[in-house]
């Protein structure tokens, strides 16, 4: 069987006064006076209708075979860096910078480096539109800015409509995230505020019929713990458990996680001396051994983990899964903040990300594989503070990485935000085309 398509052939269209008729210049007149005639009939018609020479098409056969490679190659070019298994590790994707890839461009980053769960710090409609119809899930926030508005269920409704519900299912959103480490600030209205906020955007999504598929938490700076050593004495600061005990009532209740940003270079940091690098970078040293478990630990960031599960199940709850929302490390910091450079960063992601896909648990809970989000998918070069905080990214803003961990992602340029769309709408008509003549 073949299949039929046009093919150009330079032939002229020479519009009559009624219709359009095609003139062959081939096709020479037997008398002066006929092509006298035809000159006139041009001349008018041309007047007329105002048409030029246009190209016309004739059939050509062309081998379904070659109609398919051609498919393929569209489809090879809408899929170019797909690859079979996704990376267990999540990402934030912070956007605090004046020289950020647009969303649509990092959504081919992202896909190239298979990383199929990314975390917000809003819920930036550019980004969730941009990640439409694939399969990256998405933890979307509230910032502290807003959480006190959330208290009023009518507020809390709207939001969920307007940045939830709008994109599902088409972009898959499974968590909002309320406010980032306010239990940790000096603002004791929003603490306050944070607890019912939470509350009232879960009852939105009970009424809109989202709570099945999305849940709502918040993220804790691991500074919440007034212990930590050893990882079985864990406690929660006097000051923030009064918040924190309802809030853990709400997380059994409603099944959802308990988020904590940890960050072993901070330890580090502030006490280079008395904090074995070895310890806080994944490398094999002896580790420290829990008095009252006997688990030795060989790393800071699992320690710190366990040391929260333990706060937790002392305020009674032993059901409450605890996620990694942050950790990483600078690879450029000022002169006061000893470690972060490129080759201490690359170390700990580096080792930190063979962890994760080894599906490894900690000493506490081995079988439990350690969920995590990086901090961060690029540098921000707007955000306040130290050096540090503007270096944490994997990537530079030009999707070059910033240190090399073997995640060596495709960041198209800028016209191929365009031309991606172009490629998937072609391979979409090429494949529906191919559909109907085998139909």
């Amino acid at each position: 069987m073949r299949v039929y398509i046009y093919m150009i052939n330079c032939c002229s269209v020479v519009p009559s006064p009624n219709k359009c008729a095609l003139k062959n210049p081939r096709i020479n007149p037997n008398t002066i006076a006929e092509k006298e005639k035809e000159r006139e009939t041009d001349e008018a018609a041309v007047q007329q209708f105002n048409f030029n020479q246009i190209e016309r098409f004739q059939f050509m056969a062309v081998p379904r075979p070659t109609l398919l490679c051609f498919s393929c190659v569209c489809l090879l070019l809408s899929c170019k860096f797909l690859q079979i298994e996704s990376l267990s590790v999540g990402i934030n994707y912070g956007q605090i910078a004046n020289n950020l890839p647009s969303p649509h461009r990092v959504k081919w980053l992202l896909q190239s480096l298979n990383i199929k769960r990314v975390k917000l710090y809003d819920a930036d409609p550019n980004v969730l539109t941009a990640f439409i119809n694939t399969e990256v899930e998405f933890i979307v926030g509230i910032g502290n800015e807003n959480v006190s508005a959330m208290v009023d269920p009518v507020k809390a409704q709207a939001w969920v409509q307007q940045h939830v519900q709008l994109y599902l299912p088409n972009t898959r959103i499974t968590c909002i995230s309320v406010g980032n480490e306010i239990y940790t600030g000096n603002d004791t209205v929003l603490k306050t505020n944070l607890l019912p906020a939470i509350q009232s955007v879960y009852q939105a999504l009970v009424t809109l019929g989202l709570d099945k598929q999305v849940n709502v938490t918040t993220a804790h700076k691991l500074d919440i713990l007034g212990s930590s050593y050893p990882p079985s004495a864990g406690s929660f600061r006097p000051d923030v458990a009064e918040y924190l005990q309802p809030l853990l009532n709400f997380h059994s209740m409603t099944k959802s996680p308990f988020l904590i940003n940890a960050y072993p270079y901070f330890a580090y940091k502030a006490n280079p001396g008395n904090v074995p690098l070895e310890y806080v970078l994944f490398q094999p040293n002896a580790g420290v051994t829990d008095p009252n478990t006997k688990l030795n630990y060989d790393n800071m960031l699992y320690a710190q983990l366990d040391s929260v599960y333990a706060a937790i199940q002392a305020m009674g709850h032993a059901d409450i899964e605890v996620k990694i929302s942050e950790t990483g490390w600078p690879s450029k910091g000022d002169p006061d903040e000893p470690g972060a450079n490129p080759q201490y960063a690359a170390i700990y992601n580096g080792n930190l990300l063979q962890r994760i896909e080894m599906k490894q648990g900690t000493p506490l809970k081995p079988y439990v594989p350690v969920d995590t989000y990086v901090f961060a998918l690029f540098n921000e070069d707007m955000k306040p503070g130290p050096a540090s905080e503007r270096n944490y990214g994997l990537f530079n803003p030009d999707g070059t990485p910033a240190y090399n961990i073997g995640l060596n992602g495709y960041l198209p340029p800028l016209a191929s935000d365009a031309i991606s769309m172009v490629v998937n709408l072609v391979s979409l008509l090429v494949f529906t085309f191919i559909a109907m003549i085998l139909a």
